[in-house]
């Protein structure tokens, strides 16, 4: 189940990352709607694929996760900056970051030893 929600994360991620890297035109309205220059989707959708990468691997999926909640955290930002509480980018930043760390916590045994579950009475 931990990779099943870890792909969700992979998928919207490298999406982002190619949407970017490869058809810049198709975000640079909405990044300049959040006050970003168009002429950065190239230098954002590398910081995506970097997350993504170091997030499927294994050995280094704590640490592309805690790069991926900064840009999920960094996208709240934006649009909380903008008067958009609640919006759908907040909410799917949002959920991509509890994704991202359910996954990880289902699928690494580490995780699960830093940060068990415990119930109220034990």
């Amino acid at each position: 189940m931990g990779w099943v929600l870890s792909a969700i994360v992979i998928l919207a991620l490298a999406t982002d990352a190619a949407v970017n890297l490869f058809a810049p035109s198709l975000v640079s309205a909405q990044m300049e709607e959040t006050g970003f220059p168009a002429g950065l989707a190239t230098p954002v959708g590398l910081i995506i694929l970097v997350c993504v990468v170091l997030y499927a691997i294994p050995r280094t999926a704590v640490l592309g996760a805690i790069l991926a909640t900064g840009f999920f955290g960094g996208a709240i930002c934006a649009h909380f900056r903008l008067g958009e509480i609640g919006s759908p980018p907040q909410l799917i930043s949002l959920f991509l970051g509890v994704l991202t760390w359910g996954g990880l916590y289902l699928r690494d045994e580490r995780v699960r030893r830093l940060l068990p579950l415990r119930s109220v009475n034990g």
